[in-house]
């Protein structure tokens, strides 16, 4: 029998942006796109108390910043971009493009282009979320985008230089210290004095998530984003203070961060509530972490792990853990989820942070049609077509002329009826050929 030992007892979030969220951004981004530089300086000074000469550092700036770093942190930061480069380089790899005769002298095929310049939007605020610098400008970078511009908002009004000195090592092109609406509607919409993209990345707050959902169509974006969601499979043999201890490590993403436990162990489950209530109280962001695991932790006992599977699908969460005994079973037993984390010696935070994998992923629900951001991402896969063989074009005239009269496009048919005509000699029947025409 399956039951809920722990409801969730908040609201959950939703798809739909707050309708105050929407007019304060729409205001916003109106007010650049007509003003340029003095908005975005308007609303930086107003936000963020931060209105320097120029919001892109140069290089002596740059260069000052990073010496400033600790070795250890350098040397961090370089581990990690390394696994992420390397995962990413690996994935570009196995984009390949391509060429087909599909029928006599009949040629397909298509061509992976990279973007020509991207932002990377790398979170300030609550948390300076070095990782991200990461996630984007590199993987960026790694499919072959030739400007990839980052920004990210002042901390305490000055630069903040972790998350700089990850930019630069990731290889960003131009580094802005600029954040909010501002930072995203001036890089898609270009000033004076910032050069437009053509995509948006990286993850933010509900304003900058809204900005990026209001821009999309004049430039791209990779993904709409939601609170941190994680989700837990594990069975009777699962370690209760380890799924406390993950569960917790994701809460304190916000108080809006779903964290979810799907057991087919009662016992397991009541351990993890007790856990979690003795470690809450000593955790630094307990502040944070309580009330999301309060009103948004769940847990659920169901009597199979292929039943936890099924019911891990239907959440369709961003982070899935499992915390079995074959841990590799969920690759074939389930399909929506942003990233798997298999086995005890993995968690999520290894994602989130150093283990190569994007941490831009899919949330509310978004996992059952897309996955996260990747390389391929940043790539545009450009179809063409060329037909060399005359006798191939005249067939195909033929049968395109028809199709475009069963759709009632005569214009589309006469362009098929012209090479049936010209290159196989059938009858032109509404025209006829110039002499010099034939004569090319």
């Amino acid at each position: 029998m399956s039951f809920v030992l722990k409801a969730a007892v908040g609201e959950p979030a939703q798809r739909a942006s707050n309708p105050a969220v929407v007019d304060t951004v729409a205001g916003v981004i109106a007010d650049i796109r007509a003003n340029g530089d003095d908005a975005v300086r308007t609303y930086s000074d107003r936000f963020d108390r931060w209105s320097p000469d120029s919001f892109r550092l140069d290089e002596d700036q740059i260069r000052e910043i990073v010496k400033s770093v600790p070795t250890t942190v350098l040397e961090d930061l370089q581990f990690a971009q390394r696994q992420i480069r390397d995962f990413a380089q690996a994935q570009r790899d196995t984009i390949t493009d391509l060429e087909v005769e599909t029928l006599p002298g009949v040629f397909l095929g298509h061509r992976n282009v990279p973007i020509d310049a991207a932002a990377a939007y790398v979170p300030g605020g609550r948390y300076p979320l070095t990782a991200s610098a990461h996630m984007t400008v590199l993987t960026a970078k790694v499919a072959g985008v030739e400007r990839v511009a980052a920004t990210t908002p002042p901390n305490d009004g000055l630069p903040p230089q972790i998350s700089i000195t990850a930019m630069h090592l990731a290889g960003a092109d131009e580094i802005f210290v600029l954040g909010g609406v501002q930072a995203i509607a001036a890089l898609a919409l270009g000033t004076e004095t910032i050069d437009p993209v053509s995509i948006l990345t990286g993850p933010g707050n509900a304003y900058v998530a809204e900005a990026k959902r209001q821009l999309f169509g004049e430039v791209g974006i990779d993904l709409f984003a939601g609170p941190t969601e994680t989700l837990i499979v594990a069975d009777a043999y699962a370690d209760p203070f380890t799924i406390a201890v993950d569960l917790l490590s994701q809460a304190e993403h916000g108080p809006d961060s779903p964290c979810v436990l799907i057991t087919t162990s009662e016992a397991v489950g009541n351990e993890v509530i007790k856990h979690i209530d003795a470690l809450l109280p000593g955790l630094e962001t307990n502040a944070i972490a309580g009330p999301a695991w309060r009103d948004h932790g769940q847990i659920h006992v169901v009597e199979t792990v292929s039943e936890a599977y099924e019911l891990a699908d239907k959440f369709a969460s961003e982070h899935v853990q499992i915390l079995t005994q074959n841990p590799r079973e969920a690759l074939d037993s389930m399909s929506n989820y942003g990233a798997l984390f298999l086995g005890e010696g993995t968690c999520v935070p290894y994602g989130d942070k150093v283990i190569g994998t994007n941490h831009v992923l899919p949330t509310l629900g978004a996992a059952r049609y897309t996955g996260g951001l990747w390389v391929g991402k940043f790539l545009k896969t450009l179809t063409f077509q060329e037909v060399r063989d005359p006798a191939a074009s005249a067939r195909i005239g033929e049968i395109a002329a028809r199709l475009s009269r069963l759709e009632r496009f005569e214009g589309h048919a006469r362009s098929g009826d012209l090479r049936a005509a010209k290159f196989g000699g059938a009858e032109l029947p509404w025209g006829e050929i110039p002499v010099a025409a034939n004569l090319k």
